[in-house]
């Protein structure tokens, strides 16, 4: 009999809480986004609950607006070996970027954590957004949208054949003889492709897993292409049902015609909910953690995203629809995020401030104010109607918000038979439901010198 279909729910971790001003809220702790034993005791939070995953975002450089807005910087990958540490279950994905990595130190930070941890380890693949990291690196300019996603495709290629370069019986550990690796089961992997040279092999057995699970969140087409062809799990934003269904059926359409298993694709939207016992009190929440806004955060947050100014209108004035035209459809552009924000300015009609207030809650997630209960609803809604597999839980402040979630909607869904009461599997692909990959090189047996890779998109 065929297993019913469940969620899957990850923590995003943002030290203080998704909302930007959280930090300001009494119930966040802005003072611990240093201190590693918070951290721990969210993993252990997220555990208890039975959570999948948690996991951390990261960019290779110091936001400009600092000023009002509690930056994390701890290194994702050295933070959630702390975590995996105070853990036994629960999945660690961390994000870093194929644009300021290079391949061969990337496989070893991720390799080293999966076995740390037991095979829990995801990567979040992302090429890097924001040009302040160029200079960082030694770079004029940033590198343009096409060029990153060429180099990812490389760099994945290369990063995955280094973890597969070991199969997974070359460890012989035979004493007696003296013998302890098969270098005949241990390959170079010779990656030559226009953007990168790898010869490998690895310095480390296959993982637990036999390579962490591939995360990704890019929903431009470039983004899309890249998910259908490599993505074992998606973080996506959405305001909509309507919209979440095409994204997420385009995207399984999207993983067949690269000869992948569409149900060995999670695709796990944004949710950031605001919960109390009524609608009523769960809205006013939300308005008081808006009040807490400073404006010209928000502004330069809506330069930064759209390329444009809203500092000509007052923050009490209607935004002007023409703004916007240019976005495109939510369903089929390659500014993905602008086109979720121009599609809340077309249906709202919203102030300045009033969108200011909108983008503050998640930054273009979806934001929900409401009971444990309807909370739940707009859960099973999503994943029951070809929306979801998942959601990548955002609570507005940390630790509370995590911690209500928990205690209040986690229950519902598992009286459902939506969630998991007990962990089935150890491993990160356990709780997803993804096979572990077989290695690439498997059954090359005698063969030392496998055929040279080469890589040119």
């Amino acid at each position: 009999m065929t297993e019913p279909r469940q969620l899957n729910l990850n923590a995003f971790i943002y030290p203080s809480g998704h909302h930007e001003a959280a930090w300001r809220h009494p119930s966040s702790s802005p003072d611990r986004i240093y201190d590693v034993t918070y951290y721990q005791e969210i993993g252990r939070t997220a555990e208890a609950a039975k959570f999948d995953a948690v996991f951390f975002a990261d960019g290779p450089a110091l936001r400009q607006n600092v000023e009002h807005f509690a930056a994390p910087g701890l290194e994702p990958i050295t933070l959630l070996t702390a975590i995996a540490a105070a853990t036994t279950h629960l999945g660690l994905i961390a994000t870093a970027s194929t644009t300021y990595y290079e391949p061969y130190n990337l496989a070893r930070l991720f390799s080293s954590l999966d076995h740390i941890s037991g095979g829990r380890a995801g990567w979040n693949i992302v090429t890097t957004g924001t040009d302040l990291a160029a200079a960082n690196f030694g770079l004029d300019q940033h590198p343009e949208h096409t060029e990153r996603y060429a180099r990812a495709r490389e760099f994945v290629d290369a990063v995955v054949a280094l973890w597969d370069s070991w199969e997974d019986d070359a460890i012989v550990l035979d004493r007696e003889s003296g013998i302890y690796a098969d270098p005949a089961k241990i390959h170079e992997i010779n990656h030559a492709g226009e953007h990168l040279r790898v010869r490998g092999p690895f310095n480390a057995a296959r993982t637990p897993q036999g390579h962490p699970v591939l995360v990704q969140a890019g929903a431009s087409n470039e983004g899309r292409g890249f998910a259908g062809r490599y993505a074992e799990a998606i973080f996506t934003a959405h305001q909509r049902l309507s919209d979440a269904q095409a994204f997420y059926a385009d995207i399984k359409k999207r993983v067949a015609e690269f000869g992948r298993n569409p149900d060995h694709v999670k695709i796990l939207p944004g949710i950031s909910p605001f919960i109390a016992d009524t609608e009523a009190e769960a809205k006013a929440l939300e308005r008081e953690f808006n009040e807490l806004t400073v404006p010209e955060y928000g502004l330069a947050q809506v330069e930064k995203m759209f390329g444009f100014s809203l500092r000509h209108l007052g923050l009490d004035e209607q935004i002007p629809l023409e703004l916007f035209e240019g976005a495109g459809d939510v369903t089929d552009n390659e500014r993905s995020r602008v086109q979720v924000i121009a599609g809340i300015v077309e249906r709202e009609r919203p102030t300045v401030r009033g969108l200011l207030h909108r983008l503050a809650g998640a930054r273009g997630h979806r934001v929900f104010a409401g009971t444990p209960e309807q909370v739940a609803d707009t859960i099973e809604e999503w994943f029951k109607n070809g929306a979801a597999d998942g959601f990548n839980v955002m609570p507005p402040w940390y630790p509370g918000g995590l911690e209500v979630f928990t205690s209040t909607v986690v229950p519902i869904l598992q009286e459902r038979g939506l969630f998991r009461t007990e962990y089935t599997g150890t491993t990160l692909r356990d709780h997803f439901g993804l096979p572990r990959p077989e290695s690439q090189f498997a059954g090359a047996g005698e063969v030392h010198e496998p055929e040279l890779v080469t890589t040119s998109r």
